[in-house]
């Protein structure tokens, strides 16, 4: 198979780049490198089977000539980290939004599989945990940007669904839980990878808000072969999967786990939220996924705990 990836170049991209790679499959790589890096996708440079455009999603005419020449697009570009989606709204629902619907209208014209990436992110506020494919949307004022990237993949959702019920377009849907492992990076507002950088450095990790907000952590590697799975399987087409870990953890505890595994001197500050957002930030209390329908009907489930993610991310740091 040839395979179009969107934003390939980024974290979970290259990761998906190198694991189709290693099975024997093709890879097309569009990426504009506004957050992702080429330096990613180093352990397969020198392959055959990859080729890497630098360009963006809203050029129509250059995704019409990617998609026309692979055989299934995998869409993971888009506008990423709470930082980027707070300080540039509207280019983060430009890119989220118009990029998406580019993408799909070239894959409904040459009828190529979609694949789409969306985000926990969707749920909003929702704190009902677990939260499963059928919970509801709760989500802030549409004036606040922090909750621009919420609305804008739900559309995406919205969007990629009604090709699939309207126009038969094969499409998947995957809403993917925090995401965590080398070659992500802190600076966009990433929790792990911002706390094993700076317990690496001994500097304090900065806890915003009282830290009992809780979330759940997935190794890379598990997500991609949920991906993989999702991808491979028919049973898939149409439907919508929660991809992620349910261990849950509070962002508190989080920090005082990254200091014991990393064997850290570093001490834990606490800061407010207006001293690292806009005002009126709201953050989520809880995020957890309900992962029993991917178990069921795809046979995947998470294998890598939160020691070997901090493990994993302190050895990339310490080799970058």
């Amino acid at each position: 198979m040839k395979y179009l990836i969107t934003g390939g170049a980024g974290f979970i991209g290259s990761h998906l780049s190198d694991a189709l790679i290693s099975r024997g499959d093709s890879v097309v790589v569009l990426d504009n490198l506004s957050t992702g890096d080429s330096k990613n996708l180093s352990g397969v440079k020198s392959s055959l089977n990859l080729e890497v455009v630098s360009g963006s999603i809203l050029d129509s005419a250059l995704v019409e000539n990617l998609v026309a020449r692979v055989d299934s697009v995998l869409h993971l570009a888009a506008a990423v980290g709470v930082f980027n989606i707070v300080n540039s709204p509207l280019k983060s629902l430009e890119t989220n939004i118009r990029g998406t619907e580019i993408v799909l209208s070239a894959c409904d014209k040459y009828q190529k599989p979609f694949l789409l990436t969306s985000s926990s992110e969707i749920y909003g506020k929702n704190t009902n945990v677990p939260l499963n494919e059928e919970s509801d949307r709760i989500v802030g004022s549409p004036l606040k940007a922090r909750w621009s990237y919420s609305e804008a993949k739900a559309i995406d959702e919205s969007l990629a669904f009604s090709y699939y019920s309207e126009k038969n377009l094969p499409v998947r849907l995957v809403r993917l839980f925090n995401t965590v492992g080398p070659r992500q990076i802190g600076r966009y507002g990433m929790v792990v990878p911002r706390f094993v950088s700076a317990a690496l450095a001994g500097e304090p990790l900065s806890v915003y808000g009282d830290g009992n907000q809780s979330r759940a952590f997935c190794h890379i590697d598990d997500v991609i072969e949920a991906l993989l799975a999702v991808v491979d399987s028919p049973k898939a087409i149409g439907q919508v999967f929660n991809v992620g870990n349910n261990f849950e953890i509070s962002i508190m505890d989080l920090a005082r786990k990254v200091i014991a595994v990393t064997k850290s001197n570093s001490e834990i500050e606490m800061k407010s939220y207006e001293e690292a957002y806009a005002s009126g930030f709201e953050d989520l209390e809880r995020r957890v996924p309900d992962i029993s329908k991917i178990k069921a009907e795809l046979g995947w489930a998470p294998k890598r705990d939160l020691t070997q993610i901090i493990e994993d991310i302190g050895l990339y740091l310490k080799n970058s």
